[in-house]
């Protein structure tokens, strides 16, 4: 009885038009403003629906001890100070994609590959060389999430194997794994700090 008086008085103060279980609508009536779509229970009661967007819920962290919540203020920071970086490679490599596969002409796709080379390493001397080793590891977990590929992939899908070894070789000797990849789960903690700034 409920269920009955709730639905209707939603007809009464919205007005609606129930989608039937054979695909067919009612008839808008004269004062109809919003259609609602409907389903039928299992006692043959109509019940409207609206589906609604995804909501996410966070809640206020509580930390056990001061040096837990240090700890995550710091990678929140450091999460915050390289994601742009991180959506730049993949706003970067998209823009490489899209403009290597409007040519087929060889000597302009390797002016592009230049192009896009020069224009990462003037960023790379400008600010990211003086990020700590903490905030280079963030920053090539993030290139993976933003593109879908590790730096490794990124730099051998660009140049050659060749290169993607000999940068490796390079970031091994400052401490980072162009290797790695980003997993939400083991990183749930910057997947989350993501998220909260608003980014999916």
């Amino acid at each position: 009885m409920k269920i009955f008086s709730l639905t209707f008085l939603l007809c009464v103060l919205f007005g609606y038009s129930f989608a039937q279980d054979n695909n067919s609508s009612v008839a808008p009536g004269k004062n109809d403003t919003i259609k609602v779509y409907a389903t039928r229970d299992f006692d043959g009661k109509m019940i409207p629906w609206v589906p609604l967007a995804d909501v996410t819920i966070n809640t206020k962290r509580v930390f056990r001890t001061p040096e837990a919540r240090f700890q995550y203020d710091r990678l929140r920071y450091n999460v915050l100070k390289v994601l742009p970086y991180a959506r730049f490679a993949r706003t970067r490599y998209n823009k490489l994609n899209e403009d290597l596969a409007s040519t087929d002409n060889k000597k302009e796709q390797r002016l592009l590959i230049k192009a896009c080379d020069k224009e990462i390493k003037e960023m790379f001397n400008k600010q990211i060389k003086n990020m700590s080793i903490s905030q280079g590891e963030i920053l090539i977990k993030l290139i993976d999430r933003e593109t879908g590929k590790s730096s490794y992939d990124l730099v051998k899908d660009i140049h050659n194997g060749l290169t993607a070894f000999f940068y490796q070789s390079i970031a091994r000797v400052s401490g980072h794994n162009l290797k790695n990849e980003y997993n939400a789960q083991e990183d749930r903690d910057i997947e989350a700090i993501v998220r909260s700034a608003g980014y999916n």
